[in-house]
């Protein structure tokens, strides 16, 4: 359910971003709403609370984001609020961005090494996933994990390159153990 509400939404946002030509700024506003959504806990507590009435938390809203907001995204909170699903929001706001990211050939990596990679190397990465890919630009997310030994692990969205000296052994240790099963 969460997830048809976020694309019903999210979709609507995105054709009405094209249609008005606000998408570099619709997209930029809905980061700054989910940084502000994902970290004000007290919002959420009251926009969840069972004994708030929806134009009570329509209320809320205006007030908190009438000058921080545009209107098409004020508009669309109260829409979501009088459906009940206000908590679900955050998934709108999240879908909504990737619609962008994937319209504007943005890709978000996560890159995964055995150390922390240098300047150098995270610009050569930076290269190739240019020249390999049909993105034109990428967000990068770094992350070290030392039980992979050696080599990197790449995600772009369902796509793993996996370079890893742990992902290799494992690799030959299956490809060992099948050999020794064949022997006679």
């Amino acid at each position: 359910m969460a997830k048809l509400v976020s694309k019903t939404y999210g979709d609507a946002l995105f054709e009405l971003a094209l249609e008005s030509g606000q998408t570099d700024a619709l997209f930029e506003e809905a980061k700054r709403m989910l940084g502000i959504i994902q970290t004000n806990e007290d919002l959420a507590k009251m926009m969840n609370h069972p004994k708030i009435v929806v134009e009570e938390k329509q209320k809320i809203i205006e007030a908190v984001f009438k000058d921080r907001a545009s209107r098409e995204m004020i508009g669309l909170m109260m829409m979501i609020i009088a459906k009940g699903h206000y908590q679900e929001f955050d998934g709108v706001l999240d879908y909504f961005i990737t619609q962008v990211k994937e319209y504007k050939k943005i890709g978000t990596a996560y890159i995964t090494s055995a150390m922390e990679l240098s300047l150098m190397q995270k610009d050569a990465i930076r290269r190739k996933l240019l020249e390999t890919t049909e993105y034109v630009q990428f967000e990068f997310i770094y992350e070290v994990d030392p039980s992979l030994i050696g080599g990197i692990v790449i995600r772009i969205g369902d796509r793993v390159v996996d370079g890893s000296v742990k992902n290799k052994l494992a690799r030959l240790t299956s490809e060992l153990s099948k050999l020794k099963l064949q022997m006679p």
